[in-house]
Formats: C-alpha cells, sequence, structure tokens
C-alpha cells in the first residue's frame, strides 16, 4: 500500500514538475525589465526620443523599459556596451549613425556586424543651405559653381571629419568631383556656420532642415535640396540629391533600436512591430514634430540595409578625404 501511495506521490510530483518546465519554455518574452542603452547624453534628441520609444514598448509589451545613458568617445562607448551585452532580449539600445563611422576612424569596439536590427524611427537628412543671395538658386546651379571654379565654393557645418563635413563631401565624390574642389571650414556647430552663411563668409552650410528653419524664414538663407533619397514629411518640398543627380547617396542621421548579436528572434518580432505601433502613433508623431524630427520607420530588415549602406558610402568618402585609418 505504502508503495502505491509512493508511486502515485512521485508521479505526481513529476506531473507538476513537467508542466512547470513547459510553462517556463512557454513564458512569452518580456518575463522582466529591459534595459536601453542611450550612447548620447541625458536631455539631448536622441535621449529624449529613446525615453518616448521606452514609455510605448512599455505600454505595448507589459514590462518596464529603463533608459541609461552610456555616454563618451564620441558615442563610442554606449555602442559598444549595447554590442557587448548579453544577448538574451533584456539589453538593448538606440543605435545613431555614428555607430557606422568607428571602423574606419580605427576606432576599435564595435562594428555595424556586432548588432541584431529591430527597427528605424527616425531619419532627419543633412540639407544643402546657401545664402538668398546666392547665385545659385538650385542645387544644380551649386554643383556646376564648384565643377566650374575649384577651391572657390567654401563650405561648413561642423568639424572635418563630422558627419555633416563627410555628406558634403560624400555627395561630391559620389559625382566624380573631387572632395577638396570646395574648401571645408571647421564650425564648432551649424548654428555658428549658419550665422557665417547669413553674414557672406561662406557659401554652403550643410545641416538640417530644422536647424536652418528659421533664418530661412527670415528670409536670409535657402535651403536647396535634401543629401538623401529619401524626402522628409516634414519639408515635403525639399527635393533629394539622388532625385535631382540620378546618384545613390544617402547618409542618413538616424535613430533606431538594436540589439546585440544573437539576440532571441520572438524579442526581434516583438520589439519590431511594437515600434512600427509607435510609429504611428498620433501621440509619438506630434511629440517628434514639436522637436523638429521626421517620423521614419524601418522594419528590421530594411534598418540594417540603411545601416549597412551608411558604413560602405561612409567608408568611401573617409578615404576620399583622408579621414580612413
Amino acid at each position: 500500500m505504502k508503495s502505491h501511495v509512493k508511486k502515485i506521490f512521485c508521479s505526481s510530483v513529476a506531473a507538476v514538475a513537467l508542466m512547470s518546465a513547459v510553462g517556463v519554455a512557454q513564458a512569452a518574452w518580456p518575463e522582466r525589465a529591459v534595459t536601453i542603452i542611450v550612447p548620447w547624453s541625458a536631455g539631448g534628441g536622441t535621449d529624449a526620443t529613446a525615453r518616448m520609444v521606452a514609455s510605448g514598448l512599455q505600454e505595448r509589451l507589459g514590462q518596464p523599459f529603463n533608459v541609461v545613458n552610456r555616454t563618451g568617445g564620441g558615442g563610442l562607448v554606449g555602442h559598444a556596451a549595447i554590442a557587448n551585452a548579453k544577448a538574451d532580449g533584456y539589453t538593448l539600445g538606440v543605435i545613431t549613425i555614428e555607430s557606422t563611422m568607428y571602423e574606419s576612424q580605427g576606432l576599435p569596439g564595435v562594428t555595424p556586424d556586432d548588432y541584431d536590427y529591430i527597427g528605424r524611427y527616425n531619419a532627419d537628412a543633412i540639407a544643402i543651405n546657401v545664402s538668398a543671395k546666392a547665385e545659385f538658386d538650385t542645387a544644380e546651379k551649386l554643383i556646376e559653381a564648384v565643377k566650374a571654379h575649384p577651391g572657390k565654393i567654401t563650405a561648413s557645418g561642423a568639424n572635418r571629419g563630422g558627419l555633416s563635413h563627410l555628406a558634403w563631401a560624400g555627395l561630391l565624390n559620389t559625382m566624380g568631383i573631387s572632395p577638396e574642389a570646395s574648401n571645408w571650414v571647421a564650425s564648432a556647430g551649424s548654428s555658428p556656420a549658419m550665422q557665417q552663411l547669413a553674414a557672406g563668409a561662406i557659401d554652403v552650410v550643410s545641416t538640417s532642415p530644422a536647424e536652418a528653419r528659421s533664418l530661412v524664414e527670415a528670409g536670409e538663407v535657402k535651403t536647396l535640396a535634401l543629401i538623401s533619397g529619401e524626402r522628409n514629411e516634414l519639408f515635403p518640398d525639399l527635393p533629394t540629391t539622388d532625385e535631382l543627380f540620378d546618384i545613390k547617396w544617402s547618409p542618413l542621421p538616424f535613430r533606431g533600436l538594436a540589439a546585440p548579436d544573437g539576440m532571441p528572434q520572438e524579442a526581434i518580432d516583438a520589439l519590431s512591430a511594437a515600434l512600427k505601433d509607435i510609429t504611428e502613433n498620433e501621440e509619438f508623431r506630434g511629440f517628434m514634430k514639436s522637436r523638429g524630427f521626421s517620423v521614419a520607420y524601418q522594419d528590421a530588415a530594411s534598418f540594417e540595409k540603411t545601416v549597412m549602406a551608411s558604413r560602405d558610402g561612409l567608408a568611401e568618402t573617409m578615404k576620399a578625404v583622408g579621414l580612413a585609418k
């Protein structure tokens, strides 16, 4: 009798254990809080948009999504922290176009191949801006002036090797024009460069149309085109250089979600679907518009292609201007 009872007890315990194991195996991701690493400082544009995305993910996926800022090294520290985290679905991050540039600059720590891509939610092209008094009132006339008078047209927007510089230099290089045909004047950023442009000290500033908007509205500056293959929903009438010159050069500053390579596919799928839903939400779109940011969703596969194309194009441009290691 005792032996029979013992067998029943053991069978029951085994059944409970099996049911528990099945339950664990079938548990849906996420089961606990998820960390989102932001490689840039708190209060900036990437941080602000990341926190909005995190709030939307928490609402849709039922667990906390906590933003952690890991700054330093021009974004390298945070981007490397994302790539080197445990690939269990509980650490991901917001990556920007800088992640595609470190390898060519000879900075170890992370390459675009070190991520699993989840989706892009923002991309705002750099634009070509000139003085309202400039003799060239189209991008085509400007490029003709650069070709006809090498060394005469001066451009600015940031330091040498920054994205504004590489976007302009890469445009010239893609069109078979030496990047040195337009002298680059280093500046502390787009704001002082725009003031120099309005004052007539330089000829071109490559920066976002949002940065140029106030001077455009004041009638001091004209935005000619976006250095891009994608139009911007906030500036739908601006043509792209791909359209105007029949080229492919789109160094879009982007913000998107990525994770360490090897992340569970169920987590990627859930996050990508949730991110798409967030980008279609009117509250999110209103927030982005209020900050001057476009909403430009790409799914995981499309985002990965965008990142790899940026890596290849920027590497070629850095070689052309002598900045590749």
